[in-house]
């Protein structure tokens, strides 16, 4: 074991350990949630690092040797080899400070050891001076939060297109198959179970644009600001430089915030980000109960389309399989949502010139960012591929239904529909039943009133009705008695063109 000394006095460290006597203080302070820091988080610190050892070392304040070792370093912890040396709680206090110096005693005992120097040779590298060289925990901190996030919106990005473009299929596959709308869970009008997947489509296309839209909000990093954005305590040529290399180590179009006071400062970028992905958790909790709902059942519910089994649901009822993934997926929507309050809170909570709660913000947004590219990847893989339509079920349900005498309205109004479907429901039998008794409208004319085509068809034409007959003795009251101040209905009389 080594000892390390700080200002507050000295503490060995435990055996293998990279990190050093700052790291072993936070541990001890904030043993909270026993959560470790997230490893997109590390990779970006990590190149964070790498990108000021870089500038620091073509400006002349870091010699080549050093800098050489902490850039290697600093690739390993991006290769993730050292996550084991961070054991530092994600909810810490310091404005993330805790997780500054975690980074930088870890950059500088691996740098060490790649010289051929025994871990806490501070004399020669040292966290503070070579590693953290011209740099702040408030501008560090908040930078590599930005670029780790900048790489899970593209995974989301990606995510969900996928899952739009699942659903797509399915409104392709299921377009042919009519059953019945509903509104506040009550039989409503037909429409197709391939309209209804393709509004779900419609909404994660949107989804996908603000997901792709909301990265150019946190693409200007603090860097070079170092305490507070004035950049006091970092030469000018370093300011200019870091960001540069911080763009071309993570590939991303990163650059240097105009206002560094500002980007230190406000966290209301990261308020816009999350809010996007609490619209798109909103979406993920709509689709995923709505499809709980079709698939009810399946014997005594809905059961109109049927989801993929993929284990047993219950220890006591054999057979019972239940809908686990879009259970799954509207979990993480409503911690998505959670998070996003906490966030929000964090973010108006700041004071000044810093943002004490920055540990909680990141963690916040982080979390979410990795809970909706897994759940998005599951939904589409696990659940969307394998769904398939109850077609003779939907039909059932249509046929014992009064979606016909929705469709009815435009040329008998809603009256006489409504007397037609009390003498039907008296009868015990289907409208469409009624009327063929009636000889009112033929079977397959009542299936070509609710066929595919015209569910996709917008609106109707006078022609729609031409197959309809009026019963002996209705003939001009065909409109169920429509009077007062409404005005005539185009369908009326002989334009209707049915005797």
């Amino acid at each position: 074991m080594r000892q390390e000394s700080d200002a507050l006095g000295a503490k060995p460290l435990p055996e293998g350990a990279l990190y050093g006597i700052h790291t072993l203080r936070a541990v001890e302070n904030f043993p909270v949630s026993g959560q470790r820091l997230f490893p997109e988080f590390l990779r970006a610190f990590a190149l964070v690092k790498a990108a000021c050892a870089l500038a620091n070392q073509e400006t002349g304040h870091l010699d080549a040797l050093r800098a050489e070792a902490i850039v290697a370093a600093c690739r390993e912890v991006a290769d993730g080899r050292h996550d084991a040396q961070f054991p530092v709680d994600p909810f810490q206090g310091g404005a993330g400070t805790s997780t500054n110096m975690n980074v930088n005693e870890v950059v500088a005992n691996r740098a060490l050891e790649l010289l051929g120097r025994a871990p806490g040779d501070y004399a020669f590298l040292s966290p503070l001076g070579h590693v953290n060289l011209h740099q702040s925990t408030n501008d560090t901190f908040p930078t590599a939060l930005r670029v780790a996030a900048l790489w899970l919106l593209k995974d989301l990005e990606a995510e969900t297109a996928r899952l739009q473009e699942a659903f797509q299929t399915k409104e392709a596959a299921f377009a042919h198959v009519v059953k019945v709308g509903r509104t506040e869970l009550m039989d409503a009008v037909p429409l197709t179970l391939g309209m209804e997947f393709g509004a779900f489509a419609e909404a994660l296309s949107r989804d996908r644009w603000r997901i792709f839209k909301c990265r150019e909000r946190i693409k200007q990093v603090p860097l070079g600001g170092t305490a507070i954005g004035t950049g006091l305590g970092a030469p000018r040529d370093f300011i200019f430089r870091a960001a540069e290399h911080l763009r071309t180590l993570t590939g991303l179009p990163v650059s240097r915030a105009e206002n560094l006071i500002d980007a230190t400062a406000n966290a209301d970028p990261f308020v816009e980000v999350s809010g996007i992905l609490s619209a798109f958790a909103a979406n993920l909790l709509k689709i995923s109960s709505d499809l709980r709902l079709l698939a009810s059942g399946p014997a005594t519910g809905i059961g109109e389309i049927t989801l993929p089994a993929l284990q047993a649901g219950s220890s006591i009822m054999p057979g019972k399989v239940n809908p686990v993934i879009p259970e799954c997926v509207g979990q993480v929507a409503l911690r998505v949502m959670a998070n996003h309050q906490a966030l929000t809170l964090a973010a108006g909570l700041g004071q000044l010139q810093i943002n004490q709660f920055m540990p909680l913000l990141a963690h916040s947004l982080l979390e979410s960012l990795r809970l909706l590219v897994q759940a998005a990847r599951l939904f589409t893989d696990k659940c969307l591929a394998g769904i398939t339509a109850g077609e003779a079920r939907c039909r059932e349900l249509v046929e014992k239904s009064h979606a016909l005498a929705t469709v009815l309205v435009p040329a008998l109004g809603y009256a006489a529909v409504s007397r037609l479907l009390a003498e039907a429901d008296a009868a015990g039998r289907p409208l469409a039943e009624h009327l063929a008794a009636k000889g009112m409208l033929a079977p397959e004319d009542a299936a070509a009133l609710l066929a595919p085509k015209r569910m996709r068809k917008l609106g109707y034409e006078t022609q729609d009705y031409a197959c309809l007959r009026q019963a002996e003795g209705e003939k001009g009251d065909a409109s169920g008695g429509r009077g007062g101040s409404s005005p005539p209905d185009p369908l009326e009389g002989g334009e209707r063109g049915w005797e």
